[in-house]
Parts: C-alpha cells; sequence; structure tokens
C-alpha cells in the first residue's frame, strides 16, 4: 500500500465517487438504499475532509505559502460540504428535500475532487517531491482510525462551528 498523501487521497476520491453514482443510480423510489448510501457518503466525507484539514493541508500551507489562495479556498469547500453533511445526518431519507440536498452535496464535492486533482494535486506533486507527500501519508493512515466518521462526533462538529464564526 502506498504512503504518498497524494495516492491516498485519490483512493478516498474513487470511493466517494462510487458512492455518488451508486446513489443516482438508486432510482427514485429506492429510498432505504439512498438512505444507507448517504449515511456512507457522509462516513467517507468526514473522514477525509478531517485528514485533509488536520494534516494535508497545515502541512502544504507550511511548505507551499504560494499555494495558499487554493488551500484556503479548499478548507471553504469543505466547510460547505461539512454544513451539508450536518443537514443531511439529520434527515430521513423521504425528506422531501433529501434527494436534493444530496445532488448538490454530490455537485459541490465532485467540483472539488476534479480541481484537486486536475490543478492542486500536481502543484502539490512538484513543489513537495516524494519524501514529503510519504510523510504526510503516513501520518494520514495513522490518524485515519481516530478520525470522526459522524459530522456530529466532537472533533467534527468543532471544526464545522469553528468554520462558522470565523
Amino acid at each position: 500500500m502506498s504512503t504518498d498523501a497524494i495516492v491516498l487521497l485519490k483512493e478516498d476520491h474513487k470511493r466517494i465517487r462510487k458512492l455518488f453514482r451508486d446513489f443516482q443510480q438508486a432510482g427514485d423510489g429506492a429510498k432505504v438504499a439512498k438512505g444507507k448510501i448517504v449515511d456512507q457518503i457522509i462516513e467517507e466525507l468526514t473522514v477525509h475532509t478531517y485528514l485533509e484539514n488536520e494534516i494535508m493541508y497545515p502541512a502544504v500551507r507550511k511548505a507551499l505559502p504560494d499555494l495558499e489562495d487554493d488551500v484556503l479556498e479548499s478548507y471553504e469547500e469543505h466547510h460547505v460540504a461539512d454544513v451539508l453533511c450536518m443537514e443531511l445526518f439529520a434527515m430521513k431519507p423521504d425528506d422531501e428535500h433529501f434527494d436534493a440536498k444530496t445532488t448538490v452535496l454530490i455537485e459541490n464535492v465532485t467540483h472539488h475532487i476534479e480541481e484537486e486533482e486536475q490543478e492542486w494535486f500536481p502543484k502539490v506533486r512538484e513543489g513537495l517531491g516524494r519524501k514529503e507527500l510519504q510523510e504526510i501519508g503516513e501520518a494520514m493512515i495513522a490518524k485515519r482510525d481516530d478520525a470522526p466518521r459522524k459530522p456530529t462526533q466532537p472533533s467534527a462538529l468543532k471544526k464545522a462551528v469553528d468554520a462558522v464564526i470565523a
């Protein structure tokens, strides 16, 4: 298994995209299935954004100050996803806004993933190099098991509240 941070994040993206496709292909009447898929989406996104916010982004900000604006934009995109995840977490699949809110989440996160993979990751790879990316990846692996899985867990909730207050 690779410890390269970018490889690890792309693996997360792949799992998240699959869940998005599963939701989109579930069909209009598949409320129970969609609810289970959204639970998985929320968990994947909660872990993923936590690892990026706590490990990847601070490391990049410190090592590559020229990418500061990109990192700040990514924090804000994560904030939008966090808010949507918190709202979806509190909803039932038969709520009339459930599918629409999930669709907005999918659109926002898909945009974020595409930007990261096509624009930001190449800049980070060039600026940091293999050794640093492996060290960041190792730190992400070490924290993954302790990462929040639900938007209501204290560390995830604190981040969301801090972002709103800031």
